[in-house]
């Protein structure tokens, strides 16, 4: 018995140590973030918001080329390209879908929006899907370089979106007019909550309202590369020319799974200007935000998080490497990007720690002697489970405040039981990511692992759509 009762003791102790020592760590570096962001909120509290009604007129005319890629997107890319055409207002765009031979039913579907309205343009590449979704894009890229130029006038700016996403109204009014003054702007994305699947659906909400009305402003207040979102964000066709020019005439390398990721970081050491847009849409503060479901099942929700874990945090790493020697906020950003495996680790580490931790203090109540990890008997686990406990209490409140500004505060009391969903599936992808990974050293090709998408029934009435989908009124 005291043999064994040593070996579970020591066992907890060290698991406990590692456990708190990292989840410390981590949590000192979400509260830096916090704090500059609150700092620059006090800062700027009296400026004026970006509204639709103090956007400045386009200083240029162009057409806007709205990309999308698809791939096994027969279910949803029909709903989405007539939702676009009935609810974008703007006077001059395309939309560019690009589809695979050996996907007849997405086009289909495409075939069928694009009957009714020529805005829609279907190019169907020249290989059998799925490549990868850069592969796919710039198929779209060439298409249009030759449209350019046998229609002889300029695109103003490419807006990259997915096939299952609902677009805003006003967004390439936003677009047209914020991309005469940068060359990458981003509007925020906002998932959607699925009314079947609200924990595993809404914790995509909680981390998407976090990281885009916080993380991502906090790294453009240091300066810090804007890496892209994938969808909802506009580029100008020169410097996505400048790239394509690096890359042998491809502005998005096919060889990535993260493709949006590792664009931002590129387009940013170019020097190019970028903005993260959140521009009021009326008087209740709603945004102009890309909206849509996110997976459901914790199957797909770990497939989609092993692809950008493994995209981002493993070969992103390998690909885009570190930013020049004293951008030191763009060293602690990306650093902040590729701490996923870690921190899963230290949380695996964590959640196996507690039960041996509750074993040792059961049979040392059996046994007599009193407990390794009293307060005296341990300090610093003490300490370190006092401090934890208030960081993690403060990451909680944080993600709550976050949650009920964009979706309300009901959605806002989901997050404490989603902030444990989000625990899991990253637990489950991230051993998945680094297989994956493994495979990709040994050759393996990347190939478009996407999840199935649901496109939402949309009522005709903007108030009634906005209610149906569970998004607060004073989303801002």
């Amino acid at each position: 018995m005291g043999e064994s009762l040593w070996i579970i003791d020591a066992f907890a102790r060290e698991m406990l140590l590692f456990a708190g020592a990292g989840l410390f760590l981590g949590g000192i570096d979400d509260l830096l973030v916090d704090l500059v962001y609150v700092g620059h909120r006090i800062r700027s509290g009296r400026r004026p918001r970006l509204t639709l009604a103090t956007l400045p007129p386009p200083v240029t005319s162009g057409r806007m080329a709205v990309f999308v890629a698809a791939w096994d997107e027969m279910a949803v890319i029909g709903g989405m390209l007539a939702t676009a055409l009935d609810r974008y207002d703007h006077d001059d765009y395309h939309i560019y879908v690009g589809a695979y031979p050996n996907d007849r039913g997405t086009i289909d579907a495409v075939v069928a929006v694009a009957e009714r309205d020529t805005r829609i343009r279907l190019v169907i590449g020249p290989r059998n899907g799925p490549t990868t979704k850069a592969d796919c894009l710039n198929t779209l890229w060439h298409a249009l370089c030759r449209d350019d130029a046998r229609d002889g006038r300029r695109t103003k700016a490419i807006i990259l979106h997915d096939a299952e996403d609902v677009v805003h109204a006003q967004e390439l009014r936003v677009f047209d007019s914020l991309i005469d003054r940068y060359d990458v702007v981003q509007l925020p994305v906002l998932p959607l909550v699925h009314s079947g699947a609200r924990l595993v659906s809404g914790h995509y909400a909680d981390e998407f309202a976090e990281a885009h009305a916080k993380q991502i402003v906090v790294r453009t207040v240091l300066g810090a590369a804007m890496p892209l979102a994938g969808t909802g964000c506009a580029i100008t066709p020169a410097v996505l020319a400048i790239v394509a020019q690096a890359r042998g005439g491809d502005p998005f390398d096919a060889t990535s799974l993260t493709e949006d990721y590792e664009l931002g970081l590129r387009l940013a050491d170019l020097g190019a200007r970028g903005l993260f847009a959140r521009v009021a849409a009326d008087e209740t503060g709603a945004v102009v935000a890309v909206r849509a479901y996110f997976p459901c099942t914790l199957a797909s929700s770990a497939r989609q998080k092993t692809r950008w874990m493994m995209g981002i945090a493993l070969a992103g790493w390998d690909r885009t490497g570190w930013a020049r020697p004293r951008a030191i906020a763009d060293h602690w950003m990306r650093m902040r990007d590729r701490r996923a495996p870690l921190a899963v680790v230290i949380l695996a580490v964590g959640y196996l720690a507690i039960p041996i931790w509750v074993m040792s203090l059961l049979l040392h109540a059996q046994a007599g002697p009193a407990s390794p990890y009293s307060g005296d008997g341990h300090p610093v686990a003490f300490w370190l489970l006092v401090a934890n406990s208030g960081l993690l209490g403060w990451r909680l409140g944080m993600r709550m405040i976050f949650t009920a500004r964009s979706y309300g505060v009901r959605e806002a009391f989901w997050a404490l039981p989603r902030f444990l969903i989000g625990n899991l599936v990253s637990l489950i992808a991230a051993p998945r990511a680094v297989i994956a990974y493994i495979g990709t050293l040994r050759g393996a090709a990347p190939v478009w692992d996407k999840t199935r998408h649901e496109f939402p029934d949309l009522p005709a009435d903007p108030l009634a759509c906005t209610r149906s989908l569970g998004i607060a009124a004073t989303v801002r």
